[in-house]
């Protein structure tokens, strides 16, 4: 039976909902200790679809994957606590401030030092940046074939993975042979809940941290050095409705609705 090695790229990402007037630093990175942390949601989907090879696969592996401070290690050991099998950190004063060409360039470092690799799986965007670079990035940089947009594993066998994706105005279905990169929506299956047997039994699993040295990396691609996008303002915009009108429940108040709707070409 076949079975994969499966690299699930994740990451640690400030609250976005508790943007507050600390959550920027001078320099234009963001200030991630004056901000909750979470695992950006995406990549728990991600994160699914590598436990779902896993179920169908039995002896296929999941590592987790993930850069930021010492406290990141914590989306690592949820990874394991949800049935992943080990996973590294990306740790370094290099790191720090990094853009996503640095993100990327960091990642697959450290993808060539774990070695045999059939998939790689992220989310497809991190809440904190919104850019959906990094995942295609890595694909770059690894030589590797890329599906985005992901939302269903259809199938998978030794030479190649079969998904269905989300174009605008509908799906499609796409082949692509391995090793590859996927990165998925949040429209996929939603992540399973921490195991009880797992958290009691990997309470204590040391996660390793890798540094620049470490992955062997040039420290002027990485960090702030490798950085050529630079954050120059970050602010929480609440909108806020500066009219409103009610309506009833009757026929009449319905149509009229349906009416200045189409005639404002909200509909229609």
């Amino acid at each position: 039976m076949d079975k994969f090695n499966i690299i699930v790229l994740a990451k640690q990402v400030p609250d976005t909902r508790h943007v507050g007037k600390d959550a920027m630093n001078a320099d234009g990175t963001i200030n991630r200790a004056a901000l909750p942390a979470v695992f950006n949601p995406e990549d728990l989907n991600a994160l699914e679809l590598a436990l779902d090879i896993k179920d169908r696969f039995p002896g296929s592996r999941v590592t987790m994957l993930t850069m930021g401070p010492e406290r990141a290690k914590e989306i690592v050991l949820e990874g394991v606590f949800r049935g992943a099998d080990g996973g590294y950190l990306l740790s370094d004063r290099l790191f720090a401030g990094a853009d996503t060409l640095a993100t990327s360039y960091a990642l697959s470092m450290a993808i060539r030092k774990i070695g045999q690799v059939d998939i790689i799986i992220g989310g497809r965007q991190a809440i904190d940046g919104d850019t959906a670079q990094v995942g295609p990035q890595v694909a770059e940089k690894l030589g590797l074939d890329q599906v985005t947009y992901v939302e269903e594993l259809l199938d998978i066998n030794s030479k190649s993975v079969t998904v269905k994706r989300v174009i605008t105005g509908g799906t499609e279905i796409v082949k692509a042979p391995l090793p590859c990169l996927l990165t998925v929506n949040g429209s996929a299956a939603p992540c399973r809940p921490r195991n009880a047997r797992l958290l009691m039994g990997r309470k204590n699993y040391e996660v390793p941290v890798w540094t620049v040295a470490d992955v062997g990396a040039d420290p002027a691609k990485c960090g702030l050095s490798g950085s050529p996008t630079k954050v120059k303002k970050i602010e929480n915009i609440v909108f806020q409705a500066k009219e409103n009108k009610r309506y009833g429940s009757e026929d009449a108040d319905i149509a009229a609705l349906i009416e200045e709707l189409a005639v404002n070409h909200i509909i229609g």
